[in-house]
């Protein structure tokens, strides 16, 4: 015999059944949720929408033309702003001072990154204060950081030349000499590595002590610990450090440019012309906007490939703990 069912109670339990209570509200509560989160982050759509995208679009545009500025006019150009980059032989050199440049520099500032990382992750008072103060020279403005190392690299009276002279050094011709201007400039960028170093320092933060605690027990000294286990758990960072700063050195600019080129003499050495540096003159002295708008973008083909390379080629050698 099958139970009485109230009519009453049927009909509220069909009517709740065919509202799906559980489902709706939560639709309307996401939706809700996603219209806030696009109106919190709708200033940087809108500046990236205008200020990025809008310029990329409008220099591809230049790039295909030819820009008169006293007439404020368009005409196309076709492909001869890029055939261009092929004949001037200043476009060749430029980039590969700036290759160069990208060789040297990367490297150290890891390299220097590290060490400071690892120094400062193994004090333990005043920690907080050491941090601070190598980290304040990346907020130093560049033309005060080219002004002291313009003081600093003179090759006559400097002070980097008056140290090595205590140990019987000749100090170089820093800012002169073709074969130092590189190293000078790259010295200049070690002076801001502080937030690599913070990077490295978060990731040696997160390695756990364990794994030194076993090594020690299996006779490991600090050499075997530091590639066996420090180099292996921090790849993540040692990789996200590299390609930043990889992109960084192909667009340098900063440096060379208060140091050699802000006179508009141009008496500048010629290896110290970097590829942004003669984007730069091309673009807002020579106002050739179109040709400059192509070595923009092949910047930006370099780049994007330099980039794709290290993240096929790097991805091999970063450490996973959760696995792939």
């Amino acid at each position: 015999m099958s139970p009485q069912v109230d009519p009453s109670t049927e009909a509220i339990v069909t009517r709740d059944a065919s509202r799906r209570p559980g489902r709706k509200p939560r639709q309307r509560y996401d939706r809700r949720e996603a219209i806030a989160g696009y109106l919190f982050i709708s200033p940087w759509i809108i500046g990236f929408c205008i200020f990025t995208a809008g310029a990329m679009i409008y220099s591809v545009v230049l790039a295909f033309s030819k820009y008169n500025l006293a007439r404020n006019s368009l005409s196309p150009a076709g492909f001869a702003n890029f055939e261009q980059l092929w004949e001037d032989p200043r476009v060749a050199m430029s980039l590969g001072n700036t290759l160069v440049y990208a060789l040297m520099a990367v490297p150290a500032e890891i390299a220097f990154a590290l060490l400071l990382a690892l120094i400062l992750n193994r004090v333990a008072r005043g920690a907080g204060m050491f941090r601070t103060l190598y980290y304040l020279p990346k907020m130093t403005p560049v033309v005060a950081t080219a002004s002291v190392f313009l003081i600093l690299l003179n090759g006559n009276s400097g002070a980097v030349n008056e140290f090595l002279g205590f140990f019987g050094i000749q100090g170089p011709q820093w800012l002169i000499d073709p074969a130092w201007i590189k190293p000078s400039i790259v010295l200049m960028a070690l002076w801001t590595t502080g937030g690599s170093m913070v990077i490295f320092l978060a990731a040696l933060k997160n390695v756990p002590q364990e794994l030194y605690e076993v090594a020690s027990i299996d006779g490991a000294g600090p050499v075997r610990k530091f590639v066996n286990i420090t180099l292996p758990m921090i790849s993540g960072a040692m990789f996200f450090n590299t390609i930043v700063l990889t992109i960084a050195a192909f667009q340098v600019f900063d440096q060379a440019y208060v140091l050699f080129w802000r006179d508009q003499s141009g008496a500048a050495p010629e290896s110290s012309l970097f590829y942004a540096i003669y984007l730069f003159q091309q673009a807002f002295r020579q106002f050739n906007f179109g040709f400059a708008a192509a070595m923009a973008w092949l910047l930006f083909v370099i780049i994007m490939c330099v980039t794709f390379i290290q993240m096929k080629v790097g991805n091999k050698f970063v450490y996973y703990e959760g696995g792939r």
